[in-house]
Order: structure tokens, then sequence, then C-alpha cells
């Protein structure tokens, strides 16, 4: 009979070794929780980009609102003028 390599405890401790890096990495990703959640966010971590700006329509950059113009009213009877077909 042939013997049979010892790859069940290599395979075993491949497992195990697998498992623990496992839990060190929750361990560390649940310190990493705690430490954020209990650190007060500073004050300067606002984007300046975005600094101060609320949701919904903004006020123009340009100070040009009014040189919109307003849309013209349809005139009710859009049938040409001359009252042919063509």
């Amino acid at each position: 009979m042939a013997s049979r390599p010892k790859v069940t405890q290599q395979k075993r401790a491949r497992e195990r070794a697998r498992q623990e890096r496992q839990q060190e990495k929750l361990r560390r990703r649940e310190e990493s929780k705690e430490r954020r959640a209990n650190t007060p966010a500073a004050p300067g971590d606002e984007d300046p980009d975005i600094a101060g700006i609320v949701p919904g329509p903004q006020p123009s950059p340009w100070n040009d609102d009014d040189l919109i113009d307003e849309p013209e009213e349809e005139v009710e009877n859009s049938a040409p003028a001359n009252g042919g077909s063509q």
C-alpha cells in the first residue's frame, strides 16, 4: 500500500490560520468603528466647495435673474391670418 501524504494536517493548519486572520480583521474593524464613533468631527471637515449650500434652487451667481424674459402669452387663435390652407 502506498502511504498518503500528510495533506490533511497542512490543510487544517491553513484553515486555522485563515480563521485567525479573519478574526483579527473583524477585531480591527470593530475597533476602528468604535474609534470613529467616539471621535468628534473636526469643524473644518466640511468640503469648502459645498459649504453653506442648502438643497433646492440656488440663487444665480451672476445676478442676471432680472434679465430673463418672461414667456409671452400665446395667441388663442393660431390659424393663419389669410384663413386659407396651403
